[in-house]
């Protein structure tokens, strides 16, 4: 038993230890200062306890970029529509638990092994700041373009475009579409949103795979 303990105790310790230099160490090492340079592209990050999402202002571009949401039922064309939301996540999890309320055991074991994975997509409407779970950040428009890029190789590509998931959604705002890469606690969504964050040319942490690690190491290396 002790033995037992002492193993739990030393690999709490080294999950740690990953997880602080996974924050103070930048990635990539050194910041090429493109992300300031204009013109200035504006993004959110929008975060909860467990996950975090980039929401990305809607223009002429964009939906012709993404021409596929409005053909898969996305309400994109309202004239109250402001932002698409982009997030990637654990399918089993993302698409099993619209809210706390409904937590299985199922979907969590799936999300902390091995998972496949969904992009989810959200037509949502002006979004208030300042907020303690919304954060904006000015990209140059090279990099933002590398940010759509990235987003865009979320989706998986069937015959005819990016999969859509029949019948899963929240309402009648959002989507899921069949993703790309497998999901599990070390490469979840975080990591992913860092992922887009990096190839808009932004810094992150080298490794977050929890928001609040995340948007520490956004505030400290940016």
């Amino acid at each position: 038993m002790k033995r037992l303990i002492r193993f739990a105790g030393l690999v709490l310790l080294a999950v740690i230890v990953a997880v602080a230099l996974g924050t103070l160490v930048p990635r990539p090492l050194f910041q090429s200062g493109e992300a300031g340079q204009g013109p200035l592209r504006r993004i959110l990050v929008l975060t909860n306890p467990i996950h975090t999402d980039i929401a990305v202002p809607i223009d002429d571009d964009l939906l012709e970029r993404f021409a596929f949401l409005r053909e898969a039922g996305l309400p994109v064309d309202l004239s109250e529509a402001r932002y698409l939301i982009f997030g990637w996540g654990s399918r089993a999890f993302y698409i099993g638990t619209p809210a706390w309320s409904e937590l299985r055991a199922g979907p969590v074991f799936r999300a902390l092994t091995l998972d496949n994975s969904a992009m989810h997509v959200e037509v949502a409407g002006d979004i208030p700041e300042p907020n303690p779970a919304v954060a904006a950040y000015e990209i140059g428009e090279a990099g933002f373009q590398r940010l759509l890029a990235f987003i865009e190789q979320g989706f998986r590509q069937g015959a005819n475009g990016p999969e859509l998931i029949e019948g899963a959604a929240y309402g009648d705002y959002d989507a899921f579409f069949e993703a790309n890469g497998y999901f599990n606690a070390v490469v979840g969504c975080n990591t992913w949103t860092a992922g887009a964050l990096r190839a808009g040319g932004l810094q992150t942490g080298w490794w977050n795979p929890l928001p609040v690690t995340l948007g520490y190491s956004l505030r400290l290396h940016n």
